[in-house]
């Protein structure tokens, strides 16, 4: 039977690879000794230089083979390896591969010495003058180099498994309610599944059998679903697979397929198991369906890089950002944008029940018939190694955003529909109208400038309306956005997130949206804001919340979310003037009190963007009742005061309609006021100029009971908040990493944006800081990781900062689990 050993440990590197670097008596005394994933070359936040991870480096590890080894397949993997590379065997070539985002695998069996030590050497070319997609052209991110994913061995029969692809067919299909108490959605099932697994060996051998059995993943036992005599090395098998559950966003049923092959003795002698749904996705004309009922898609782009160590970091954080779009932001797709990313990540997808568009690497350029070529290999990779995945829903076959190449996409459509004739193509275009030849136009549309509809009508872009379409980009670039920015940058930042959602909600021929994008990301020096940063996400770099987080997150209803967009101190805007200030909430009612006396209940439904499931709304009362209660005004002069001075402090004085100014003077006229006393009224309920500051309290109310509660008032305390993923970790296939979120906050646990002073970290126990010691804040925001060391035990991360807050996180690691 096969078994599988990790490799990520002991390796050493160097940056400058030379001819002898693979002869196996080369002098490692001066190599760096690293674990993977790694990175060539670890690069500051801000400012980076692009040219400084572009080497030919160098890497080595030796590998003990058994004597027991021989007579099998020893099949030697590398999930991600940026982005040209070849190995070697005891200095012999062993493979080359010329993609950096999809995995390749050697078989060594023949070059290894077995009973001896044996030496593995990478070369690995991390220049961006290679002639492989993506490069060739300019490139808005960052591609790395470096070992960055998963390294592993696999000892197999010497006739084993190569690939099991599985096709399913749920059949009838019917819906109840969610009886696992997962969620609020609905279970999707079905009486007569089918399911098709088209089987691949090698080294195929007369007489030799399959036998296939399948269960739920959340099950023990595998129940028999076929044998079958074997009589070629690529086959289909067919099994009836009776009554089950079905993959979907919010019951995402999973289950396994586990294939032996049979020798001719009735010996077992390899063993795969595969992870896979049962589900029937479908983009149409008039939108995306998922088992049998029309789903909007929702979601965001992602670049798998992180700050310092680009590419490389373990499963463990790769899993982190699909909890991060599915849980805390709510969406419920993600494009993967512009490569295949790690396996881990679309693992947790499928986990979650978070629908994927992945697309093969490129972006604009398209090269010479090398290139080409290349291009086409990459696309076999990217669907041979995912296809399995259930919330993978869309291949992509385009370059993002290049022009029309009939010749070449034509190749990839076809290349795609053979190898997959079960998920429908798309192609990333920022062109309207062109050449269609995918399944499924997908058009990048950045139209909306604040002023403009959120998107552009379907029948405006594609050139078939019979068609489906999907706006996979929108916003990013248009109005890049810093955690720093002024409150009201960082407002409209959100309101076009908003817009762009509620325009594409409100169209029934448009299949959904993917905004640009999660989080920032650091870029080459033809884009961003000069830093090598783009400043697009609705998240910092460090996964910290901007304000257009939370127009996402306000769509799920699983946690209570409550947020303010403004900080309600009035210096904060233009003629002290705190303009339209938005509630983001996916709560039922929201109570606002200013000094504990209860102001208003906002009814949520109030909201300008309707087509959403939950659309921010407009705080447009802060003195309720307190006119009519507390001065000696008539109900109906109280009104009329009350809705003046709510005008005045969202339009501003200057910014009244001409009927506004004639109330007024009405006011004068007949209740024989003064402007002083509208000055003084305004500023003791609403201005809190010249007097003791306001303090607000808004009170987030579903199902009768208060569930979150947000307090806005001048800050007296700085504090120091760390949020970490996980404070367990553990030594398994590779070091673990933990992500710390760092804010300062007031004492009420809100963001002090333009708190951006300098932080210490300090690091003990059995744990190392990735990254500098020293940061600044950006918005009052910012983070770190800490690595483990290989040792088991504990360790600290202590952050100090000059004013003399300081916060501390404990940690644990084990050593020998699964991560």
């Amino acid at each position: 039977m096969n078994s599988r050993i990790y490799l990520n440990n002991s390796w050493k590197f160097t940056p400058e690879w030379t001819g002898e670097t693979a002869d196996p008596a080369f002098d490692e005394s001066t190599m760096e000794n690293i674990r993977i994933p790694h990175t060539v070359k670890e690069l500051p936040l801000h400012y980076c230089d692009e040219q400084s991870y572009q080497m030919v480096s160098g890497y080595r590890r030796h590998l003990f083979a058994p004597e027991e080894w021989k007579g099998k397949a020893i099949l030697l993997t590398f999930e991600g390896a940026a982005h040209d590379a070849t190995v070697f065997l005891n200095g012999r070539e062993a493979a080359s591969h010329h993609c950096g985002y999809t995995a390749f695998t050697a078989d060594i069996s023949s070059l290894l010495n077995y009973g001896e030590d044996n030496i593995i050497t990478v070369r690995l070319d991390s220049r961006e003058t290679l002639n492989v997609p993506p490069f060739g052209f300019v490139i808005d991110y960052m591609t790395y180099g470096g070992i960055y994913r998963n390294v592993y061995l696999e000892i197999r029969s010497f006739s084993y498994i190569e690939d099991v692809f599985v096709n399913t067919d749920p059949g009838s299909i019917y819906e109840k309610n969610n009886s696992n108490g997962e969620g609020m959605g609905k279970s999707f099932f079905s009486d007569d599944a089918f399911l098709t697994s088209l089987v691949t060996i090698n080294n195929f051998r007369p007489g030799m059998m399959i036998r296939q059995s399948f269960r739920s993943k959340t099950q023990e036992q595998f129940r028999l679903l076929r044998e079958m005599e074997v009589i070629e090395d690529s086959f289909e098998s067919e099994g009836f697979a009776g009554s089950v559950r079905l993959w979907d966003v919010d019951d995402p049923a999973l289950y396994q397929l586990k294939t032996e092959l049979i020798d001719s003795t009735g010996t077992s002698v390899d063993e795969v198991i595969t992870t896979f749904g049962f589900r029937i996705a479908e983009f149409r004309k008039d939108g995306f369906w998922l088992n049998g009922r029309k789903l909007r898609i929702r979601g965001l782009n992602r670049h798998q890089a992180y700050p310092y160590v680009g590419y490389a970091m373990p499963d463990t954080v790769q899993r982190e950002d699909a909890d991060i779009l599915k849980r805390e932001l709510g969406v419920n797709a993600v494009r993967t944008s512009h490569y295949p990313q790690a396996q881990s990540f679309i693992d947790r997808c499928d986990e979650l029940g978070l629908l994927v568009f992945t697309e093969f690497p490129g972006w604009q350029h398209i090269g010479d018939e090398s290139w080409k070529n290349q291009a086409l290999t990459n696309l076999t990779e990217m669907i041979c190694q995912y296809r399995n995945h259930p919330s993978i829903i869309l291949w992509g076959v385009r370059i993002n955003e290049s022009i029309d190449d009939e010749e070449f996409y034509s190749r990839t459509n076809q290349l795609a529909h053979h190898l997959d004739p079960s998920r429908q193509t798309g192609g990333v275009r920022c062109y309207k109208k062109g050449i269609f030849q995918e399944d499924v136009f997908t058009y990048n549309d950045f139209s909306h400038n604040g002023l403009t509809a959120g998107c552009e009508n379907k029948s405006k872009v594609t050139p078939d309306i019979d068609k489906p379409y999907l706006i996979t980009e929108y916003n990013g670039h248009m109005f890049p956005t810093k955690a720093y920015d002024d409150e009201e940058h960082r407002l409209e930042h959100a309101l076009r997130h908003a817009r762009v959602l509620n325009s594409v909600a409100g169209k029934n021929d448009i299949s959904g949206s993917f905004g640009w994008v999660m989080n920032d990301y650091n870029t080459h020096k033809d884009f961003g804001s000069g830093d090598r940063v783009c400043y697009h996400g609705v998240m910092d770099i460090f996964r910290n919340p901007k304000m257009a987080a939370y127009v996402y997150a306000i769509q799920q209803d699983d946690r209570p979310v409550l947020e303010i967009s403004s900080s309600m101190d009035i210096g904060e805007h233009p003629g002290s003037c705190r303009g339209d200030v938005y509630v983001f909430t996916n709560s039922d009612k929201v109570r606002m009190y200013r000094n504990d006396k209860f102001i208003r209940e906002f009814d949520p439904s109030s909201t300008p963007f309707a087509n959403l499931h939950h659309g921010p709304f407009i705080i447009d009362d802060y003195i309720g009742d307190n006119l009519r209660e507390n001065e000696d005004f008539t109900d109906s002069q109280a009104h009329q005061i009350t809705r003046i001075l709510n005008l005045v402090a969202r339009k501003g004085l200057y910014g009244l309609p001409k009927k506004v100014y004639l109330s007024v003077g009405k006011l004068f006229i007949q209740y024989r006021m003064k402007p002083q006393d509208l000055v003084d009224l305004y500023n003791r309920y609403i201005g809190d100029w010249g007097s003791a500051s306001g303090n607000y309290r808004f009170d987030a109310i579903k199902d009768g009971k208060v569930v979150k509660s947000v307090t806005k008032a001048p800050m007296n305390q700085v504090k120091l908040s760390l949020e970490s993923s996980r404070t367990a970790l553990i030594e398994g296939n590779s070091y673990d990493v933990a992500s710390i979120r760092i804010r300062a906050t007031d004492e009420r646990g809100n963001v002090l944006p333009y708190f951006n002073d300098p932080l210490v970290l300090h690091v003990e126990g059995a744990l190392e800081l990735m990254g500098p010691d020293i940061i600044s804040l950006a918005g009052g925001m910012g983070g770190t990781y800490v690595k483990t060391t290989g040792s088991e035990g504990t360790g600290k991360l202590t952050v100090s900062s000059t004013n003399g807050a300081s916060a501390e996180l404990e940690f644990t690691v084990r050593t020998g689990g699964d991560q």
